[in-house]
Order: C-alpha cells, then sequence, then structure tokens
C-alpha cells in the first residue's frame, strides 16, 4: 500500500473512534451551537472538516464542481458519516490522480479571481492537519457539554503490540 493511502487509513481509523464518541451525544447536543466556539456546534466543525476535503481536494485540485456542504443539511451523526463516505472516495481518487506526483506545482484557483500555486502534498497536508485541528475542536466542545471523550489521538496500527 501506498504511504498517504497508509496514512489516510490511520485518519479514517481515529475518525470512526471520533465517530462512535458523537453517537454517544444526544442528538441536540450534536448540533447545538456553541458560543465559547463562535457559534459552531460539533456537527458545523463536522461539516467543515469535510467541506475542506471537497474544496481544496475536489474542486481545486481535481476541478470537480462539487457544491459546498452546508451543516444545516446533515441532522445527525449517521448523516455525517454518509458525507465522510463520499469525502473518502473524493480523497482516494486525488490519491490515485497525484500518486507519484507529489512535488509537482499544482495551480489552485479561488471563487475570488484568485490562485496560488502549491504541491499535492501541500494539498493532502493542509486537509489532513485541519481535520486533526477541527477535531481537538469538537472533542473540547463535548466536554463543555459534560461529555467524557475517549482518546482521540491517531489510532496506533494493528500491527503495534501492547
Amino acid at each position: 500500500m501506498e504511504v498517504f493511502e497508509s496514512q489516510y487509513d490511520w485518519i479514517q481509523r481515529t475518525r470512526e473512534s471520533l465517530f462512535q464518541y458523537c453517537e454517544t451525544l444526544s442528538p441536540s447536543d450534536y448540533v447545538k451551537e456553541n458560543e465559547t466556539f463562535g457559534g459552531d456546534s460539533i456537527r458545523n466543525l463536522h461539516a467543515h472538516v469535510a467541506d475542506c476535503y471537497r474544496v481544496w481536494l475536489g474542486n481545486r485540485a481535481l476541478g470537480k464542481p462539487l457544491t459546498p456542504i452546508t451543516p444545516e443539511s446533515i441532522n445527525n451523526v449517521q448523516e455525517m458519516r454518509e458525507v465522510f463516505k463520499e469525502t473518502n472516495n473524493l480523497v482516494h481518487e486525488f490519491l490515485n490522480e497525484y500518486k507519484g506526483k507529489w512535488n509537482h506545482t499544482v495551480q489552485v484557483t479561488f471563487n475570488s479571481g484568485g490562485s496560488l500555486e502549491v504541491t499535492p502534498l501541500w494539498l493532502f497536508t493542509h486537509t489532513i492537519t485541519h481535520e486533526f485541528h477541527h477535531k481537538g475542536q469538537i472533542v473540547k466542545v463535548g466536554r463543555k457539554l459534560g461529555y467524557v471523550p475517549p482518546e482521540t489521538d491517531l489510532i496506533e496500527p494493528s500491527w503495534v503490540k501492547s
């Protein structure tokens, strides 16, 4: 397996532990807006993460005309899981498209008309670190709501023995 596919596999396993945690939240707490985080809810943060993958990898790197994800279109954790199934497919398409071309330059454009030259390695790194940044916020919001989260750091690979 290619190294970035392995890395994304670990990210998906870590995301799964976060989804399982979110399933312990009441449905109202999952969508409850929290003023400490600029009015964001756990659902909104999750949607923002998925949308980041869509915008940077789908729209900008692959040139796909993907519509933005709106948090209001997602009502619960199960629906968010479905959004991330699509996200996983998009990430794998990106990884296949740029396999072996990680340091080539990609021109990405913005709605404002501006553009930026980056590498696929930068794009992939940006999206996965962005997810982990918001994963920490999701756990913090859950704690503030009174839920005790599991360990959500990167899940150890299955071949590691304790």
